[in-house]
């Protein structure tokens, strides 16, 4: 029997178009080297539709002495830059915080962290291995401060690898997840690659980020965004979409 109604059609995923976690300040980290390589990339990023990048350089005491005003000086550098090769991308920088005492002692002195959007949010990761004995204390902390603290690549921690019971607290105590897009095609390894999906199966990415560090990495990212999970992440309601 034929109905005269017509399906209902899917709607479509919104494309990405922000990015939030890159290392495309040169000189900083280990991301870039020179402006070129960070215009050469931006490029690519063009090319795939991005219209903002929200860079974020490493801030972490025993390698990466980063402060607010070099990040923002180098930001207005490269966006000078960018403005000479009539690029229309549009440059933000918070960082990359990574959770050691230093950080824990600036939060105890309320210094103003770097963060994006109207959430104040906080980009942090932690060791890969073991989990933080300060963490808790640390979500509390920033979180009292009125910072929405933001877990870049919470897939790659071997402590919460298919720990999906402290997964789910993290996200009790307020903390968003941001995946790395490269995470879908096995870049870091395959283990990572089926953490990422199930994340997404549960719903439990708040944002995409490239962390983009190279040439290789942009190169790649067209190839994740062909992925079936990369497709099916767009159908989330990710915060990218909101900055």
């Amino acid at each position: 029997m034929f109905s005269i109604f017509k399906p209902t059609a899917k709607k479509a995923s919104t494309p990405l178009t922000c990015d939030i976690h890159s290392h495309l300040l040169p000189d900083m980290d280990d991301g870039v080297k020179t402006f070129e390589e960070s215009w050469q990339i931006i490029q690519r990023f063009e090319d795939l539709g991005y219209r903002k990048l929200i860079t974020t350089p490493h801030i972490m005491n025993d390698f990466y002495r980063n402060t607010t005003v070099g990040i923002q000086t180098k930001k207005d550098q490269l966006i000078s830059f960018l403005n000479e090769k009539n690029s229309s991308i549009q440059i933000e920088a918070a960082a990359e915080y990574y959770l050691d005492e230093s950080l824990i002692q600036s939060i105890d002195n309320n210094e103003k962290l770097m963060t994006f959007g109207q959430e104040r949010y906080v980009l942090f990761e932690t060791n890969f291995l073991t989990e933080p004995y300060q963490l808790n204390d640390f979500i509390f902390k920033i979180t009292t401060q009125r910072y929405k603290p933001v877990l870049a690549h919470p897939e790659r921690y071997e402590y919460l690898n298919k720990n999906f019971t402290k997964m789910e607290d993290l996200r009790n105590r307020g903390v968003v997840f941001q995946l790395n897009i490269l995470s879908l095609i096995g870049f870091y390894s395959v283990p990572i690659q089926k953490m990422a999906e199930g994340m997404i199966d549960k719903g439990w990415i708040d944002f995409i980020g490239s962390d983009c560090h190279n040439e290789q990495y942009s190169i790649l990212i067209e190839k994740a965004q062909r992925t079936k999970y990369f497709k099916k992440a767009l159908d989330l309601p990710l915060l990218n979409h909101m900055l």
